[in-house]
């Protein structure tokens, strides 16, 4: 398939490229951007007027719910997700039911998914058997099944000489570790930040230190190691600042935010709404004004959709009692626009936070349109508004807090290897 974009404003981050040009598309590769290669004559020729093209997104945090959980969320409604939020790579955690230990289940979920010809799927290896956080898993096989990285998800692993070992196996590799976090005895029965909200709420609360002294071990044990770790999904001001000076220190570390929690406070727990319970809570506005900051500067490296749908009857219950979790790979592109404009910075300083940086952190070949390189596209209008309802959404996990939100920037077209896998 030959395809000719046409007329839209091609922004690559990675190749420092930001006009309206033509992009021209041949063997799934890209061909040429703005330069017409003699000959060619494309199959087809798609106007991407008043649009823009960027590379294809990728997300450091999708959960798919396959296998086991797909009363939940199955691959195939969750990779229609991805296409239509115009992601075209993403990383999925390992917790999934059995988790993904065991080279057999790897191997299963990529073949699952490449069968379907959408999004590549990444999938990350647990890091200990069964994620219990007793006996460390057999990551030199995981990764030959093709694990990117190995995780706990949001399993806990108190033992700290466990941990340690875990990192000096994966620094004897070259694996990265991803590790979220959180200590597990100070966040346990928190549903909530433990601030004035949850007080007035009468919710159990989940302090701020409780993130703070797990990454405080987690930076220590990284020194002592020389493993290269990936924070995941850091949630407060003292983080922020403590990932900050470790970087300045030379430390091989990166990490990630949610979406939600660029834009989101414990102010939006309003009266008990389920769809706020969120791992890790949504913190102060303090919090939240550091990972915005964050986010600009540079400290925090990407922001990913932390996609985890969850059935409607686990919403329905009362908010303590609720599970956590919110869809988002719809939203991670718009959510990322509102930030942009709101922080007042380039789209393609932005679109570097969900294309380019994350294709580094996973170490695969994606995130730009380099010229040789696999096409992966995302068209869209950056101005086209639409309202955030469950029936917008292609994800089968319908609950988000930013349900009835009008929200700007909506794909049009999404391309992988070449090939339009999804359009509006």
């Amino acid at each position: 398939m030959r395809i000719q974009i046409k007329n839209g404003r091609v922004i690559d981050p990675k190749n420092s490229v930001d006009s309206v040009q033509d992009l021209f598309i041949a063997a799934g590769k890209v061909l040429a951007v703005g330069r017409n290669p003699e000959p060619f004559h494309p199959n087809r020729v798609i106007d991407a007027s008043n649009c823009i093209v960027c590379p294809g997104l990728i997300d450091l945090s999708a959960r798919l719910r396959e296998p086991g959980l797909e009363y939940k969320a199955t691959l195939e409604s969750e990779m229609l997700a991805a296409v239509s939020g115009g992601i075209t790579s993403l990383a999925c955690p390992p917790d999934t039911d059995p988790p993904l230990d065991e080279p057999g289940l790897v191997e299963m979920l990529k073949h699952r998914a490449k069968s379907l010809n959408q999004a590549r799927v990444y999938p990350l290896g647990a890091l200990t058997q069964g994620l219990n956080g007793t006996r460390i898993t057999e990551m030199a096989e995981l990764h030959d099944a093709g694990c990117v990285a190995f995780s706990q998800a949001n399993a806990p692993l108190s033992d700290t000489n466990l941990l340690m070992r875990a990192m000096q196996y994966a620094a004897t590799f070259g694996y990265t570790v991803w590790l979220r976090p959180q200590d597990a005895y100070l966040a346990q029965g928190g549903v909530a930040h433990d601030g004035i909200v949850a007080t007035r709420l009468g919710l159990p609360g989940i302090p701020s230190c409780g993130e703070t002294v797990a990454l405080s071990t987690i930076l220590l044990l990284a020194k002592e190691t020389g493993a290269s770790i990936h924070l995941c999904r850091l949630s407060t001001f003292e983080a922020v600042e403590m990932v900050r000076q470790a970087k300045a220190q030379g430390l091989p570390i990166s990490c990630d935010i949610a979406a939600t929690h660029v834009h989101l406070t414990e102010m939006d727990l309003g009266f008990f709404d389920a769809n706020c319970n969120l791992i890790p809570p949504l913190r102060s506005q303090r919090d939240r004004d550091a990972l915005r900051l964050g986010l600009k500067d540079g400290t925090i490296d990407a922001l990913c959709s932390d996609h985890t749908p969850v059935d409607d009857d686990a919403k329905l219950l009362p908010f303590a009692e609720a599970e956590s979790g919110a869809t988002g790979l719809e939203l991670l592109l718009p959510l990322t626009l509102k930030w942009a404009a709101e922080a007042q910075i380039s789209l393609s300083r932005a679109l570097a936070k969900i294309t380019q940086v994350p294709g580094e952190i996973l170490g695969v070949d994606a995130g730009h349109l380099t010229p040789g390189h696999a096409a992966d596209i995302c068209i869209f209008n950056p101005t086209r508004c639409w309202k955030v309802e469950p029936m917008a959404l292609k994800s089968q996990g319908k609950n988000t807090p930013f349900l009835g939100v009008e929200l700007q920037g909506r794909v049009n077209y999404t391309l992988v290897e070449g090939q339009v896998v999804y359009e509006s």
